[in-house]
């Protein structure tokens, strides 16, 4: 469904937004980035698997770097999911670090930023349910007017 007015999203309490990612430096090399391109979608089925770990939701665009934008509940639980021994994720970054380390074939690459209520604002217009809108709440913008610092003030 496409949201033709004005939209806007929140999420109940805080939140973390992690962006992470790889990039192909050396295309040729597929040997290398395809391990490392497959990783992810294992660990996404399993944090969707098991909603305690704290993922909410996530999107994802692939090109000569690939995006995943993911919510998750908190941090604390971000970091255990990405320690744990019982998880995907340890695993496959000591099979990127024995396989890639620094030899400059694949990038990757994160990014974490913690959200709380007034800190982060966002419109939609025209579009589906898409980040922030799909991890939480979508809602019409309160005024045709207002602007991301009354959208601020009021989050």
């Amino acid at each position: 469904m496409i949201y033709k007015d004005r939209m806007t999203a929140h999420l109940e309490g805080d939140f973390v937004v992690f962006l992470i990612g790889m990039r192909f430096n050396q295309l040729w090399k597929v040997h290398k980035w395809l391990p490392v391109l497959l990783a992810m979608p294992k660990m996404l089925k399993e944090l969707y698997a098991n909603p305690h770990l704290g993922l909410i939701h996530h999107e994802m665009w692939i090109s000569r770097t690939v995006v995943l934008v993911q919510y998750w509940r908190s941090m604390d639980q971000l970091l255990e999911y990405a320690k744990s021994k019982d998880a995907e994720h340890l695993p496959a970054w000591r099979r990127y670090n024995r396989a890639v380390g620094k030899d400059g074939s694949v990038g990757v690459w994160h990014e974490t930023y913690m959200a709380k209520p007034g800190t982060y604002e966002n419109v939609y217009v025209n579009m589906p349910a898409f980040g922030l809108g799909k991890a939480g709440v979508l809602e019409k913008v309160a005024a045709k007017r207002e602007a991301a610092i009354e959208r601020l003030a009021r989050s």
